[in-house]
């Protein structure tokens, strides 16, 4: 079996560490060789199902020690993980199940409902007993104890995410074994993390940052503490109760711990123990940097910049987070960046350029989406006015990231905007288009609709919808359907009427966003 592949890992923790507290959930917890035990369990259920080979396997269920068990025992085969967000609406999972065709499901007792409605045809299987039809994890531990052995090729696909692209449909990108290893490697070097880390679970799984989680944890022999993230006080008592020494979260979830009166935030003294924050999927801002300084005067404090067809191409050092708080920091380790201007020429120090990320972390490509992968994923000869490939193989691929940015003088980088106009709001990157669609499908007395964001320093940017009709409808209705199809945070935070909008001039179909923007920032 290869090295460079998750199940590896799970064994090396089982074997040095079996007595260990590897993953705690509220006042449950499991040990890295029960972990193992029951990985097995799952995983030998899972192949006898003897579905073909690469065959895609849904998880769509609530946090929980059985969901990174499910987790865990799917990367333990040769089948491909896709993690669903329970915060989608059944429709949206139907259509991801379309998209890749996942053969079966995880999930748990509430959300076998939502399944139903979906009417998958393929194998579900529960956490808890549901009924003599469906399978579950507490028979197959009951039941299943064969011993278990595996062989798998590091460069085979190993998880499905899936985010929302241009074309208003979500699409997923193809994460190979080898990949998750690495990511795990690096951020557990640049973190300094150890086996005595007690690493938070909070951030969901269907994100590559969330699962890094687990697999640092697992990487370092350390402990993953999990925890649904509802309010700041029960957060603040998760990281006290469960002994959290290292705090990932994304920048929305700074601006709701700090949301608070502060006299009623807790006191620094209980979070001594905090080694490390940090934040990634939006930009970090001087009063997120200075609540958490205060709050956590311990920790050091980690700002990173990710990617959807990479896993991370910067994080600033925690010494320069104060000084040059706007930044991105600098490449990570194995990552070589470089900005680019229309010409494919090098940028100059604060000169605006597309960013180009080249060598390590690179996802395989987007699931079904030959438009997307063209759009991203480059030959090294768009770099060739830039660096030296004579002699090189011109089959290397790096990405064109749609993030344009630019470099200071000493060689930090800051990011500007995005290529598209994709809104990223509480860490989520949506298309306008998926939300226009919807409206278009579900409420006929709207005649246009034009859908973006609004930089909001609290949530990065709040989606607002402004729309056309023969006469104005409550906003309360408005938000009432959308609610029905659309995850929450997709959802317009501010709805506006007008008798009409504004068109491109060259393009009459088209309404002109700019403009719209323009006169909301004005008032």
């Amino acid at each position: 079996m290869s090295i460079n592949c998750i199940r590896t890992i799970i064994e090396n923790a089982a074997n040095s560490h079996s007595d260990k507290t590897a993953v705690c959930f509220k006042n449950n917890s499991i040990t890295y060789a029960e972990l193992l035990n029951k990985v097995n369990q799952v995983a030998c259920y899972l192949q006898e199902l003897d579905l073909p080979k690469d065959s895609r396997i849904g998880i769509y269920s609530n946090k929980g020690i059985d969901q990174v068990i499910a987790i865990l025992a799917i990367l333990s085969t040769d089948y491909v993980l896709v993690p669903l967000t329970t915060l989608l609406k059944p429709e949206q999972v139907e259509y991801i199940v379309e998209d890749c065709d996942i053969q079966c499901l995880i999930t748990d007792k509430k959300h076998l409902e939502s399944i139903a409605v979906i009417n998958f045809a393929g194998k579900v299987i529960s956490y808890d007993t549901a009924g003599k039809d469906i399978p579950s994890f507490e028979e197959i531990y009951k039941y299943y104890n064969k011993s278990y052995s595996c062989d798998i090729n590091s460069y085979s696909n190993a998880v499905i995410t899936y985010s929302f692209g241009l074309s208003g449909k979500p699409k997923g990108i193809v994460i190979s074994h080898r990949s998750l290893i690495d990511s795990a490697r690096v951020v557990s070097q640049y973190l300094g993390l150890d086996e005595t880390d007690v690493i938070s679970g909070t951030l969901i799984f269907n994100l590559d940052y969330g699962l890094n989680q687990l697999f640092c944890s697992l990487y370092k022999k350390a402990t993953l503490a999990l925890h649904r993230l509802i309010l700041p006080d029960d957060f603040f008592n998760h990281l006290i109760n469960d002994k959290v020494t290292v705090i990932p979260v994304m920048p929305v979830h700074i601006s709701q711990m700090f949301d608070e009166d502060e006299h009623r935030l807790p006191t620094p003294e209980l979070f001594t123990h905090v080694k490390t924050i940090t934040s990634s999927g939006g930009n970090v801002t001087a009063k997120m940097i200075k609540d958490c300084k205060r709050t956590f005067p311990q920790a050091k404090f980690y700002s990173m910049h990710g990617l959807t067809e990479a896993f991370r191409s910067t994080y600033l050092d925690p010494s320069q987070v104060e000084i040059r708080p706007d930044s991105i920091g600098k490449a990570i380790a194995d990552v070589e960046l470089y900005v680019i201007n229309e010409d494919g020429k090098e940028c100059g120090p604060r000169e605006v350029g597309e960013l180009i990320h080249r060598g390590g972390y690179i996802y395989k490509g987007f699931w079904n989406a030959p438009e997307q992968n063209a759009l991203r994923f480059k030959s090294v000869q768009i770099l060739k006015d830039v660096i030296n490939i004579e002699g090189q193989l011109t089959d290397e691929i790096v990405v064109a990231t749609g993030d344009y940015v630019y470099k200071d003088e000493e060689g930090y980088f800051y990011f500007s905007s995005r290529q598209d106009d994709m809104i990223k709001t509480r860490g989520f990157r949506l298309s306008p288009l998926e939300v226009e669609s919807v409206v278009d499908k579900n409420i006929p007395q709207i005649n246009q609709c034009a859908v973006f964001g609004i930089d909001n320093e609290q949530i990065e940017e709040e989606v607002v919808m402004v729309y056309s009709a023969a006469s104005k409808i409550p906003e309360k209705e408005i938000i009432f359907e959308l609610k029905k199809h659309l995850a929450s945070y997709m959802v317009p935070s501010r709805v506006i009427y007008k008798k009409s909008l504004p068109l491109m001039q060259n393009d009459k179909n088209q309404i002109n966003k700019a403009v719209l923007k323009k006169e909301l920032s004005v008032k």
